[in-house]
């Protein structure tokens, strides 16, 4: 996977998790104890054998720098790194991201390095499992530009989300985000028959959200940031495609439990919890983790 340089989007303001966000970004938020959620996507990746991690920061990113500074440390001959990109003035651009897509075009220059094939982008907040390696697999075989994760979910959810469609060689045809009226949706509307079709149990999911996770060919998110000014990758970019006219393909997840939201994997070794999520076990040394330290006992 040396040909792969991910990007973690360290996410905005997080007023949905007010008062939690009130002095930390969403990533840095504490979860199952001594981890934040950052750690699961940057736990997806190492387990995928993707080492080579940025991370996109900008509001409130005291904790999540500090956090991410003092866990994630690699061997000498190992290569890999988690390297914090911060938001910052340069005398090509004086403004803070604007956007998803505008985080990544202000910090191209890292992912056109030598040897770089594939660009992959993450969301810095969400809980979820998944082996990326399966995902630039079937990029591979798809021979697609772009590769969008998506998850089925009810036509009820679809308003807060992106919502996809796709032709049955799993091209996407459609994308509309968060689709207001009914009209609208219809438009981006899969029939769970074909979600079934395809070996995933849709229990009346009749929509293909997007994830929030993309594979990029490296030529082709480099093309697509310079010759648009396109802000965001759901609003903006994955409905205009066609001015460049790249071939967007989906990587379709299946999700335990039959619910929108992910299940969850943290850093360590981990065993089966309620509706098959996996939960951390308190008694695993976390191999990416620095455990906490124990103080030395009161001398008598």
């Amino acid at each position: 996977m040396n040909g792969v340089v991910t990007l973690v989007l360290g996410g905005g303001r997080g007023t949905r998790l007010y008062p939690l966000t009130k002095y930390r970004s969403k990533p840095a938020v504490p979860v199952a104890g001594k981890y934040r959620l950052i750690d699961i996507p940057l736990s997806n990746c190492i387990n995928s054998g993707l080492n080579r991690i940025y991370v996109l920061t900008q509001f409130n990113s005291v904790s999540l720098h500090r956090h991410i500074r003092s866990t994630y440390t690699f061997d000498p001959f190992d290569r890999g790194f988690v390297e914090i990109l911060a938001a910052q003035q340069t005398n090509e651009n004086a403004t803070w991201y604007q956007g998803t897509a505008d985080a990544v075009r202000q910090n191209l220059r890292y992912v056109q390095q030598p040897g770089v094939r594939y660009v992959l982008i993450l969301s810095g907040d969400q809980l979820y499992r998944m082996d990326f390696r399966d995902m630039i697999a079937t990029h591979e075989r798809s021979g697609a530009d772009v590769t969008i994760a998506g998850v089925p979910v009810y036509s009820k959810d679809a308003s807060g989300l992106g919502i996809m469609r796709l032709d049955d060689t799993g091209r996407v045809v459609g994308f509309l985000e968060k689709p207001q009226t009914a009209q609208e949706l219809e438009h981006v509307r899969t029939p769970p028959e074909w979600i079934d079709a395809h070996g995933i149990p849709s229990r009346g999911r009749d929509c293909l959200a997007n994830m929030g996770i993309y594979l990029f060919e490296r030529q082709t998110l480099v093309q697509v940031l310079e010759k648009t000014s396109y802000q965001d990758f759901g609003r903006e970019i994955f409905p205009g495609f066609d001015p460049v006219a790249p071939r967007a393909g989906a990587f379709v997840r299946r999700i335990l439990g039959g619910h929108r939201h992910h299940p969850l994997v943290l850093p360590g070794k981990s065993g089966p919890g309620p509706n098959g999520c996996a939960v951390p076990d308190p008694r695993a040394r976390s191999p990416y983790l620095h455990p906490t330290p124990v103080p030395p006992p009161i001398p008598h």
